[in-house]
């Protein structure tokens, strides 16, 4: 698995009990989703190695896994903290107009008149919508760093252009 193909999904937790289970905090919409997307390779620093999941639990809010040949604390121990990653391609293809986050990120903003607002730098959740985390230009004459714009389809989003990796928003540069 090559770098640019692979997706973080969550992380590895601590141990659970004394069999070699792991805690896991899924990075996912729906916790359970996480156990979709196999095969994993758990990364701890320079070292990726592909696991075998050979069971899974729920665990109060969360799930605890097992590791195929991985049966006690100790050698359990040694993935706590590694980022769970799969490759991209393993990601279901969405329907028309919709978008993966990691897709979002780095395109360009600018507004239905024309101006640029600058580059998608993140995304947040706020409950209520998706918010674009819009790093402004270092020319801005908003004396703007940073804008949050709401990703509200016709209301704010005019066009997504995954192939001109830009997005047109109708949004006041002054805010």
């Amino acid at each position: 698995m090559n770098k640019e193909n692979q997706i973080i999904l969550g992380k590895v937790g601590a141990v659970y009990g004394i069999k070699g289970w792991l805690k896991i905090h899924s990075f996912t919409d729906e916790t359970e989703a996480i156990l979709d997307y196999f095969p994993w390779s758990l990364k701890l620093g320079n070292k990726i190695q592909t696991v075998d999941i050979t069971d899974w639990r729920k665990h109060n809010k969360g799930l605890i896994v097992k590791v195929g040949g991985i049966d006690d604390r100790d050698e359990a121990q040694a993935f706590v903290g590694s980022e769970i990653l799969t490759s991209e391609s393993s990601l279901p293809d969405l329907p028309q107009g919709e978008f993966y986050w990691r897709d979002l990120i780095g395109m360009s903003v600018v507004t239905t008149k024309g101006y640029d607002l600058g580059v998608v730098s993140d995304m947040m959740e706020t409950g209520a919508n998706d918010v674009l985390v819009v790093k402004a230009n270092l020319n801005d004459g908003f004396s703007k760093k940073e804008r949050l714009i709401p990703y509200l389809f016709e209301e704010v989003i005019d066009s997504v252009s995954i192939e001109n990796k830009q997005i047109c928003v109708d949004w006041d540069p002054g805010f």
